[in-house]
């Protein structure tokens, strides 16, 4: 992590320096010497991260090395800002008249801060060197054992090792012994993919000792691979193996070389019909070094590997079969559970046995199905045989999951274990890992957000450089999201239309590991409750380094969001508040003031709190680090003019819950903004400027009577826009036609229309935008464009209350890649009582949506109609009382939902109900209960 935080830190002192390069007068040298000292500690960074288990003194460089690297940041930007200000506040002349701006006793303590956060930067990297970090890690490897070597010792798989509890594998073992003996179409790699301590190794033993499988196969090598792995070792390992080699042969071998033992397993291996299983493969360079000596062509062997990255298991250029592993479901947790917890022998009477169950099934839900939790937990429980035992344990379970039998010895535990898959990540993942840790448990967590939250944080600068320039940093994040993805330590929540993911989330047990890694790396607190003493905690987590990241779970009991004067806060970076929706202040007075006691904060979420009215205070000018700002669903009465100040603002979320808030034209200084979110309801004196903003990406909530549509032309990177036409706008297609080459760039466009007008210059704007992937309207709209069929990327549709007539149905049905459509409330007029979809319209449509639809009577669905829909939503259609008979003819769907609808409906869709037929052959039927309208 010390690695991750100085090089992004060496990015972000380099290109603030570069960008403000005039304004750093009078310390610019100093600036240069720090930045050296930097560069030359980066050499100690990766040693140093590797071995943080190995002592504390380590671990005090470590934070050392981090604080320095932070506080250099926060000094030089905080004085490059504040003479940027001062000089934007109407000084001329700013290098001549310095002085006015800066007095000379400022500059030569503020030079000073610099030269002293260098000297400890040199004096750690001086000590290091006289201690001899190399020596040390020699030292470690022939005197006892270092933590990484403890780590692979203990997960060493072997094959002979057979697991007598064996749950819910069944169906895995039946469709992988189908790919492994098949002769044509053969994979010649079959891959195992899932998180750690999901039972990837276990099942590989099962097919290794399968009777089928030991019939098909002439030859068996089973290798566990693990992070070190040596490729010489492994070929030998897989030929003797093989060929059951002798002592002799096994000699001879050894004095092979590299090339010689390369060449003699890939001829045993396309001579010969073996299966060799490559246990716990980590990385594709290790896949690369010793895929030499497997035959990819003419040959009856296979491959098969498990592994946690899902890039090992999907390797291209290979014929291959990849098998996601799942974790246990409620049914199968408790019976693995019960084998290994309660004795076959054991006289237990029945009310015993039920009130274990009860306690066990609550302590399973910790585990999540994941098989590695639930047999450390029966390891615990085992031992353990009456109630009141069963209890104490009931009560901190989370520990004995965590550390395993003693509750103090991690090496039993489920912890470590999970931990191996965040010491392979590299350097620049580790930090967007832990940042998961500021939410809840069970949490769906916004891809959308946290990859900017990252982006503010400075946590995505080095991947930029990896890629080319059409990419963004937001780009990049996702891309770092789905590394993490494949890597089994974050899962898919919830994906869009167009498959991105739009919501993740984490195991508990990866989550309790990740806190737990926050913790060692003083990454991030949060405190559970306002009325704790949050100075102790700090002083606890801060022995090893300030703590920069603040989460802030919010309960009834607290009086306030926010200690004030606490000495942590002038450090802090990151502000996040959870539950802040639940929460009720017992008075709205200097609520937000503490705020400004947070100097060089870049991160500031205080969403949700709509309980009570506050006002921004002006104070937040002066938090001139703020490159992420959300007040989102909070009740904001006012904006203060001095955010104007705020000029590295990246995202600004201002949809708060009041109604006609008052905007301040100052945007436009904000000229960093990616994504300005503004409120629904909102007015300007004058005209909001934003022509400025040549970054902005995502453009929520631009009013035609607030702003002006010519500030288009300048904003070349705007990528999601959502438009609220409230009046007549005057030379639209002359604006249109000179901003059309930015508006055909939009991929996202959602278009409210006012009630008082403006149908036809909406329906123009959505025409220029040809290039868009979603497309939302809402308001009255008589008809589509008639051009909407040509949009060639179209894959998204939202419609509400339009008040469509029939007709535009056939505008619908003829879009050719339309994947999504939501039909809801009021979308077809008043009047329009059928609802058809006719052969072959739609014919990409995969999710459809028909809620709140109250005037159909009669809904139908022809032969022929939306061949690839696989899931379907209908809620809220009062006067609907049959399905349509066509459902029958969409075989590929696959899920089915009926919600708020009339109880004649609802009598008609039971199992012996006359319209059950139409529904009977989807696989998941989700029926809520009828509802009197």
């Amino acid at each position: 992590m010390a690695e991750a935080v100085v090089s992004f830190v060496l990015k972000s002192v380099r290109d603030f320096t570069i960008q403000e390069a005039k304004f750093l007068t009078g310390v610019s040298h100093r600036v240069e010497v720090a930045q050296t000292e930097l560069q030359l500690m980066q050499g100690f960074l990766k040693d140093l991260d590797a071995r943080q288990g190995e002592g504390a003194t380590i671990q005090i460089w470590v934070a050392q090395i981090r604080d320095a690297a932070y506080d250099l940041e926060d000094v030089i930007q905080t004085y490059g800002l504040k003479v940027v200000s001062k000089k934007k506040r109407g000084l001329k002349n700013v290098l001549k008249r310095f002085a006015c701006i800066f007095k000379e006793g400022d500059v030569h303590r503020i030079g000073a801060e610099i030269e002293n956060i260098t000297t400890k930067i040199s004096a750690t990297r001086s000590s290091l060197q006289s201690y001899n970090i190399r020596e040390i890690r020699d030292r470690d490897s022939s005197g006892g054992e270092s933590s990484l070597q403890l780590h692979e010792r203990l997960r060493r798989s072997y094959s002979h090792v057979v697991e007598r509890d064996v749950v819910g594998l069944e169906s895995n073992v039946e469709e992988l012994v189908m790919h492994l003996m098949k002769d044509e179409n053969r994979h010649r790699v079959v891959s195992i993919w899932g998180m750690g301590g999901l039972g990837k190794t276990t099942l590989a033993r099962q097919l290794y000792h399968h009777k089928k499988v030991r019939q098909h196969f002439h030859g068996f090598a089973w290798v566990c691979v693990s992070q070190r792995c040596q490729v010489r070792n492994v070929w030998e390992g897989i030929l003797f193996e093989v060929i059951s080699a002798t002592k002799e042969q096994k000699q001879e071998m050894k004095d092979m070389t590299d090339d010689e033992i390369a060449k003699k397993l890939f001829r045993v291996l396309q001579k010969m019909k073996c299966l060799v299983i490559l246990d716990d493969i980590w990385r594709i360079e290790t896949w690369n070094l010793l895929k030499a000596a497997f035959p990819n062509v003419e040959t009856e062997s296979t491959i098969l590997l498990t592994t946690r990255n899902k890039k090992v298991a999907t390797l291209p250029n290979r014929n291959s079969f990849l098998h996601k592993l799942q974790p246990l479901n409620e049914n199968e947790s408790w019976k693995l559970l019960e084998k290994k917890a309660i004795s076959e022998k054991a006289d237990i009477d029945l009310g015993m046995y039920t009130k274990k169950r009860e306690l066990g099934m609550n302590m399973l839900r910790h585990c999540k199905g994941l098989p590695l939790a639930i047999v450390v937990l029966a390891g615990v429980l085992a031992r353990k045989h009456t109630i009141r035992e069963w209890e104490r344990v009931h009560k901190n379970v989370h520990e004995y999951i965590r550390k395993g039998i003693g509750h103090e010895e991690e090496y039993e535990g489920a912890s470590w274990v999970l931990a191996l898959s965040y010491d392979d990540l590299p350097y620049y993942l580790k930090p967007c890992f832990l940042y998961l840790g500021h939410y809840h448990e069970d949490c769906i967590i916004s891809v959308s957000t946290l990859t900017k939250l990252w982006v503010a944080e400075g946590l995505i600068f080095l991947r930029q450089q990896r890629h080319g320039s059409e990419k963004t940093m937001e780009d990049i994040a996702r891309d770092c999201l789905s590394e993490l993805v494949e890597r089994c330590l974050v899962q898919v929540g919830t994906s869009g239309s167009t498959r991105t993911i739009k919501g993740c989330r984490i195991h508990d047990l990866v989550r309790d590991m990740c806190l737990l890694k926050a913790k060692e790396e003083s990454f991030l607190q949060i405190n559970n409750s306002l009325q704790e003493n949050t100075s102790s905690m700090a002083a606890e987590a801060t022995q090893l380094g300030q703590i920069r990241r603040l989460a802030i779970y919010m309960d009834e009991k607290a009086d306030r969001l926010i200690s004030s004067r606490d000495e942590t806060n002038g450090h802090v970076r990151s502000l996040l508040f959870f539950g802040l929706r639940e929460w009720m202040p017992k008075s709205e007075k200097g609520l937000l003031s503490p705020l400004k006691d947070f100097k060089v904060l870049r991160v500031l979420k205080v969403e949700g709190l709509y309980n009570v009215e506050v006002e921004l205070p002006s104070e937040i000018g002066n938090m001139v680090h703020l490159r992420f700002l959300s007040v989102w669903l909070s009740k904001i009465k006012r904006f203060p003019p001095s955010l104007g100040n705020l000029v590295c603002l990246q995202t600004l979320n201002f949809r708060v819950q009041s109604c006609r808030v008052v905007i301040p034209n100052v945007i436009m200084k904000m000229k960093q903004l990616r994504h300005l979110y503004l409120p629904f309801g909102y007015t300007v004196k004058g005209t909001l400027e934003l022509s400025t903003l040549g970054h902005l990406q995502t453009l929520y909530n631009f009013s035609s009577e607030y702003c002006d549509l010519k500030d288009f032309g300048r904003l070349t990177n705007l990528r999601k826009l959502r438009i609220r036409v409230s009046r007549s706008l005057q030379n639209l297609e002359e604006i249109l036609k000179s901003t059309g080459s930015t508006l055909n760039r939009i991929r996202s466009l959602i278009v409210f229309v006012d009630n008082n007008g403006g149908e036809e210059q909406a329906m123009q704007i959505v025409s220029s935008c040809r290039g868009i992937y979603k497309l939302a309207l809402e308001g009255p709209i008589a008809e589509l464009p008639k051009e909407l069929h040509n949009y060639p990327n179209l894959t998204k549709l939202q419609l509400i209350n339009c008040g469509f007539k029939e007709d535009q149905m056939g505008i619908l049905e003829k879009l050719p890649n339309l994947t999504t459509l939501h039909l809801l409330f009021g979308v077809f007029h008043k009047n329009t009582k059928i609802l058809v979809f006719s052969k072959g319209g739609f014919p990409s449509l995969e999710f459809l949506d028909v809620i709140g639809i109250h005037q159909i009577t009669e809904w139908g669905v022809e032969e022929g109609a939306m061949p690839r829909l696989c899931r379907l939503e209908i809620e809220c259609c009062s006067r609907l009382t049959t399905l349509p008979d066509g459902l029958r003819y969409l075989t590929n769907l696959r899920e089915l939902t009926i919600r708020r609808m009339g109880r004649e409906l609802h009598r008609r869709i039971e199992e012996d109900g006359e319209d059950f037929y139409k529904i009977q052959h989807v696989p998941s039927l989700v029926i809520g209960e009828p509802q009197y309208f």
